[in-house]
């Protein structure tokens, strides 16, 4: 089914997929867009952007996160065989070329970026920072537009002064909210696993996201995605229900004064448009 959905909406934004199983997400316009991160499959992503009347070759480039598989599995045939180019730092790129997952050679759509530094792709300025997570390197990325602000962390063990900075000018934040502490401990995980997304440098829960959400929340941020959710550690409407409790102290009403929406691990989400 085909949609004509850049009527009223300049900016649009979807999830292709968000979790350990692989995550992409699509931001664009109806005359260019960017992928962030390149874990699910290509021909999912193209048929999810042809669903949302996306055409594939209007994508202009990839910003990659970290180098865990579940962000990168695709990217060689992204940047390989369709001259996309990838932006990361040069320590993720590094990374991205030892990982057994791409086979591809990148050297002719690498693009290199530094932390702090905004580059520009057409009307985005973007700007990649710092977050806390077990890999060889790893960003979020603040991106500006049309007076707007997105800001995108996942994967981060804790919240630090830098996503801080950055989450509190979002206008449009995806964070993570990967696990539900009472789940994580009682569930069937070994000790050492439950020990790494729990100690400062894995992932999320979503108590302290919904704590750091509340933390920030001002009338300027209007949408939230809760992203990289545990199958195993967590449920769609528990992370959102931490969430939206946690948004009540503040006196913000989830469906009045913001949206918000807990992204599926599988499935594409629905699209939001500004």
């Amino acid at each position: 089914m085909q949609y004509d959905l850049f009527t009223q909406y300049k900016y649009k934004f979807f999830s292709l997929g968000s979790g350990s199983s692989g995550n992409c997400y699509y931001l664009g316009t109806k005359e260019y867009g960017i992928l962030i991160d390149a874990g699910v499959g290509i021909r999912t992503v193209k048929k999810a952007l042809k669903e949302y009347g996306v055409a594939f070759e209007k994508i202009n480039a990839i910003l990659i996160t970290h180098d865990h598989a579940d962000h990168i599995k695709t990217v060689g045939c992204f940047g390989d065989k369709h001259s996309i180019p990838v932006y990361t730092t040069e320590t993720v790129h590094e990374g991205i070329q030892r990982n057994r997952v791409v086979h591809a050679d990148l050297f002719q759509t690498k693009r290199v970026i530094e932390k702090e530094k905004a580059f520009e792709i057409r009307d985005f300025k973007i700007t990649a920072f710092e977050v806390p997570h077990d890999s060889i390197d790893n960003v979020g990325y603040h991106i500006e537009f049309d007076g707007q602000s997105f800001v995108i962390v996942t994967d981060i063990g804790c919240i630090t002064d830098k996503i801080r900075e950055y989450a509190s000018r979002a206008n449009h934040l995806v964070i993570e909210s990967n696990y539900d502490e009472y789940m994580l401990q009682a569930g069937r995980y070994p000790y050492y696993l439950k020990q790494r997304i729990g100690n400062g440098m894995g992932h999320l829960s979503n108590r302290l996201s919904a704590d750091f959400i509340a933390s920030i929340y001002n009338e300027r941020l209007r949408n939230i995605w809760l992203c990289h959710l545990s199958q195993d550690n967590n449920r769609p409407e528990l992370a959102y229900q931490t969430v939206e409790e946690a948004l009540k102290t503040k006196g913000c009403q989830v469906g009045k004064h913001i949206r918000l929406e807990a992204l599926s691990r599988y499935k594409v989400s629905g699209l939001r448009e500004f």
